[in-house]
């Protein structure tokens, strides 16, 4: 898989984890994926890596009782563009754009399904360097019950298009390349799920997976499910509660 060093405009671009033990969650994502972490030296923000490209991002919650939480970001042009459209199309603003001195620029909002997500306007850090492997981000999932309202938001948002749906699953499209899918939930579903943005990781091999997250204290929330033609996938809890997917492609 090539290294990606840009993303467009309204491309997921990169994820992060907010969670209550830093140390946990690095010994907890390093085991079942093989990633290793850098930390900066001023803000204690880490970067987890494959080798030795960067996949996804770690930071600790305030201590607050904040959950441990797995987060979003698309790519941008404007940062402040982006986040007057959020707010024009019903979202409310959780972080005003902030630049991270050569990094880049962040905002926060939530939805109007009540899901998270944020922009990220690119400096040197375009975002990650590697997906849709073993070991980095697969696929985001926006599960909500809400699909009209959502379709809506990312479109005036960010320009996606809805493709033609399959059961209770829409993908979304950027300027005609798959980017996320907005799943409507059932009843097999985890309660502490929705309205989330649900990050997919691929692996090798599903039930290794699964069995090493058992063993450092994670739960399966939901699965194995096989996709016939596509793959298989499991929604896994890390030890701090945070849920994620993982994904096994039918060739992976």
């Amino acid at each position: 898989m090539a290294v990606i060093t840009k993303y467009r405009a309204g491309m997921p671009c990169w994820v992060d984890l907010s969670t209550a033990n830093v140390d946990e969650s690095v010994g907890f994502y390093g085991q079942i994926f093989g990633w290793t972490i850098e930390f900066d030296e001023v803000g204690g923000y880490g970067q987890f890596y494959r080798r030795d490209k960067s996949v996804a991002g770690l930071g600790s919650t305030m201590g607050d009782g904040t959950p441990t939480v797995w987060n979003i970001y698309i790519a941008t042009d404007d940062a402040a563009k982006s986040v007057e459209l959020a707010r024009e199309a019903g979202a409310e603003v959780i972080a005003e754009p902030m630049e991270i001195t050569g990094e880049g620029t962040v905002a926060v909002f939530r939805d109007p399904t009540g899901a998270y997500a944020g922009v990220w306007q690119a400096d040197l850090h375009a975002g990650a360097e590697l997906i849709n492997e073993p070991g980095a981000v697969s696929l985001l999932e926006l599960v909500t019950d809400d699909v009209e309202t959502a379709k809506d938001f990312y479109e005036q948002v960010f320009g996606w298009m809805a493709a033609a749906p399959a059961d209770r699953y829409t993908p979304m499209l950027c300027d005609g390349s798959p980017v996320a899918g907005i799943l409507r939930p059932d009843d097999q579903f985890p309660a502490e799920i929705p309205p989330r943005w649900l990050v997919y990781f691929g692996t090798a091999s599903l039930d290794a997976t699964i069995a090493q997250a058992r063993g450092l204290g994670g739960r399966v929330l939901l699965g194995p499910i096989d996709m016939p033609g596509s793959g298989r996938f499991a929604v896994l809890g890390d030890p701090m509660g945070a849920p994620f997917a993982a994904w096994q492609p039918v060739h992976g």
